[in-house]
């Protein structure tokens, strides 16, 4: 049987040395006339459209659909440029595992991730990694992330004509909202601090196995395989 290995992005497969927040600033400013620092925004594990509208809130945006599609095509117009930094930068042993998983027809590997697709292609393109994941689930399906996982499922489906049982299905993040994410439809978690969450705040949410990172390729297969 076939497995499902469903990656989230921001501090799982790379980081970007603060790019997003910064793209952000700034096409608040040429859009909204607003000037905000924005560091006190719930970003870890959050959706983009989440994301986009607590900055709303807080700085008395009207929230509609239109509002968030301009600030939608600031951010990304903003966005290469700011991943150009020296502390964007793909998480150790990630290109490895990446090779490594698209090489085996017993394994599928998609994105299930917060970032809205045009962002999620930014990102990783910059870093030549968007040509591993063939489909995925993004912001642009639902702003709440525990709605995300069944999009993924579906487009597994279409893609490779396999129903995935739950448990044959990885969600690989770093957060808390992403081991809820897989829990919400019954798959594994695998939970890596790579973020901004240690090894025992993330174990402390209970995902079926904890990495201090992915650099360990041995330890990865050993947990995928053992399904």
């Amino acid at each position: 049987m076939k497995t499902l290995l469903l990656w989230d992005i921001d501090g799982t497969l790379i980081t970007s040395g603060g790019a997003g927040i910064r793209a952000l600033r700034p096409a608040l400013h040429d859009l909204f006339g607003i000037t905000a620092a924005l560091d006190d925004i719930d970003y870890a594990g959050r959706t983009d459209r989440h994301i986009f509208r607590q900055i709303f809130v807080r700085h008395g945006i009207p929230d509609t659909e239109e509002n968030f599609l301009r600030y939608l095509d600031g951010y990304i117009a903003k966005l290469p440029g700011e991943l150009a930094n020296p502390n964007a930068y793909v998480l150790p042993g990630v290109p490895v595992l990446l090779a490594a998983a698209a090489k085996r027809p017993d394994l599928t590997q998609a994105l299930l991730t917060g970032n809205v697709c045009r962002a999620a292609r930014v990102k990783l393109a910059h870093h030549g990694l968007w040509d591993f994941f063939p489909f995925g689930a993004f912001a642009d399906d639902s702003e709440h992330r525990n709605d995300l996982g069944p999009h993924a499922l579906r487009r597994a489906r279409e893609h490779t004509g396999v129903d995935f049982p739950p448990g044959r299905v990885w969600v690989i993040g770093d957060t808390p909202h992403d081991i809820a994410c897989g829990r919400a439809i019954g798959a594994r978690t695998l939970a890596v601090a790579t973020g901004s969450h240690t090894v025992a705040a993330l174990a402390e949410h209970q995902p079926t196995a904890v990495l201090s990172d992915l650099n360990d390729a041995a330890a990865f297969w050993r947990l995928i395989d053992a399904v």
